[in-house]
């Protein structure tokens, strides 16, 4: 079923819609009603098979029958035969009697409707604004008039290896689906869920078919909006909700015991707009982690990562909006208050060429001193390699004890940052001779000379920054194309191909420097009149052009002033 919204709203064009559906997807769509005024005159719907107006009061919301305006009534008309022929074609019976001349009436129509809906045949159309509530009332009518009912509808199962059609039958086995959970603040995280099958009951225990938890159902209930009224049982095919399931989220199916099977549950969509927060007070940060934690319970399609390479807190969603609405409701159902800053990208470095260095720690100041020399040789590694340590030392230059000191100390430093500033990798480190006091020395003593070796070695032979680079995908619609790539150079991406899909969407595919992709998802929506969508996954790091080097460690400089 189709909803076409925001009939109040400038450029409103049903019939562009009721054309693009029809272009873009095929046939079947049924339009069952037609808007009364379009944009700021929008007032009402007419109804297409029982062929009357719904003109709707702006202040109260309410409705009232009537006859169809003289501007719209020939149109109606025309709509009402052609949408009848459409639903009786699919129907023997119904289209025999039509074609005698006897016209199903409304009630007979919508059956039918019903039954080709189920099937998959016809897809009816309405109309409306959420925002003014015209034709909101209708659409939960039809949702109730003309839906398959779960009885109708097996639900596919995954058992093992193997996928089983479950009826809602309310003597079987108990299934239970649960589909979202929220954090209420007088009882806690509260799950709602649908009964797939069976039937369960109050203090009923079901296995959680991911966790292997056994979760005992202590009370159950319906909801309506904000009331919430308890019952003993809930039948397949219902709707309820219970507190307290100790280790059970969205997504998560609730079987007998020994009955291990699942709802299979579409993917999350992919976070693609992320913004860093910090807590506003000390008070917050108190309970920003808890809080974050609860809300990313609330939402499948929401991630909070917590990046220790840059220190930051971020919360990715879908879009822009998304995550706005994210934290809105941080603030006002969790008491939490952040501040947001951009995320910083997770520049790397390395050395550029092979350089020798002594690092040399020699203090003495009053009893036992500090002395340590390590002679190390430190060169590139291979892209993606990390840390390489080589022990060349021989004769006993450094006793063994202090040999993974220097490597300690070599690991250390790396992680503290090099020349830049940045974490250091992909380095091959030789430690080939060194020198030891056989009272000074100590590991203290070489992890600090192993360091301070590597940080000359590194000032010797220079140093380049190393920036990551995602693979990205890119759906975008065939005539936004051109736009899109020239964007994509402008951001220094690589495109690595184009397809055409069968549905006459372009895919692009391209490696895109993360420091470029911030705020992507707006500037894909603006170049595509909303109609691009995108995801991106770390592919690997290259190297960062030099004229960038500067930017990239004043960011570096201004998280640590």
């Amino acid at each position: 079923m189709v909803f076409v919204n925001k009939e109040d709203k400038d450029r409103a064009d049903f019939h562009s819609v009721i054309a693009q559906l029809t272009e873009r997807l095929g046939t079947g769509f049924v339009p069952l009603e037609l808007p009364l005024g379009e944009e700021r005159s929008f007032h009402g719907v007419a109804d297409v098979l029982s062929e009357e107006a719904l003109d709707y009061d702006a202040q109260s919301g309410d409705h009232r029958h009537g006859e169809l305006p003289a501007d719209i009534a020939d149109e109606e008309r025309l709509t009402h035969e052609a949408v009848v022929e459409e639903i009786v074609s699919g129907d023997d019976e119904q289209l025999e009697r039509y074609l005698s001349g006897d016209e199903p009436s409304p009630s007979e129509l919508e059956r039918v409707l019903a039954q080709e809906m189920l099937a998959g045949l016809e897809f009816p159309v309405l109309c409306g604004s959420a925002e003014t509530g015209v034709g909101v009332d209708r659409l939960l009518d039809y949702l109730c008039e003309l839906g398959p009912s779960p009885a109708d509808r097996p639900v596919t199962v995954v058992a093992g290896d193997t996928t089983v059609e479950v009826p809602a039958d309310a003597s079987a086995a108990p299934l239970v689906q649960v589909f979202k959970t929220v954090s209420d603040p007088f009882v806690g995280q509260l799950s709602y869920f649908k009964v797939v099958s069976g039937t369960v009951r109050t203090d009923d225990h079901l296995v959680n078919s991911r966790t292997g938890v056994e979760e005992r159902l202590h009370g159950l209930f319906t909801v309506l909006g904000k009331l919430q009224q308890p019952v003993t049982e809930l039948v397949a095919g219902e709707i309820g909700a219970v507190a307290k399931l100790s280790d059970s989220q969205a997504g998560d199916t609730l079987a007998a015991k020994g009955s291990p099977v699942r709802v299979p549950v579409p993917p999350a969509p992919n976070p693609v707009h992320a913004v860093a927060v910090r807590p506003a007070t000390q008070n917050d940060d108190d309970k920003l982690n808890a809080a974050l934690q609860r809300l990313e319970a609330e939402d499948p399609a929401l991630r909070v990562e917590h990046r220790a390479a840059t220190r930051q807190t971020v919360v990715l969603g879908t879009g822009e909006t998304h995550v706005q609405v994210a934290l809105e409701r941080l603030a006002r159902k969790f008491g939490v208050h952040v501040e947001t800053e951009d995320v910083r990208v997770a520049y790397l470095e390395t050395i550029a060429g092979t350089a020798e260095a002594e690092g040399k720690v020699k203090k003495q100041s009053g009893g036992h001193g500090q002395f340590a020399v390590a002679n190390l040789r430190v060169s590139p590694g291979e892209r993606g390699s990390g840390f390489q340590f080589v022990d060349s030392i021989v004769g006993g230059a450094i006793p063994r004890q202090y040999i993974p000191a220097v490597e300690r100390g070599l690991d250390e430093a790396m992680a503290n940052g090099g020349v830049f500033g940045f974490p250091v990798v992909d380095v091959r480190v030789e430690c080939f001779d060194g020198k030891a006091h056989s009272v000074d020395s100590s590991e203290m003593a070489f992890r600090a000379a192993a360091a301070a070796g590597l940080k000359d070695a590194m000032t010797a032979a220079g140093a380049i920054v190393l920036e990551p680079i995602h693979a990205v995908t890119i759906d975008v619609p065939s005539d936004h194309q051109g736009d899109v790539l020239g964007d994509l150079s402008a951001r220094r991406g690589r495109v690595q191909g184009t397809d055409l899909l069968a549905d006459g969407t372009s895919r692009i595919e391209a490696l895109v420097p993360e420091s470029e992709l911030a705020r992507y998802a707006v500037v894909l929506r603006s170049l595509t009149a909303g109609r691009g969508r995108f995801s991106s996954v770390h592919d690997h790091y290259d190297v960062l052009p030099s004229h960038l080097v500067a930017a990239a460690t004043a960011t570096l400089e201004s998280d640590h002033p």
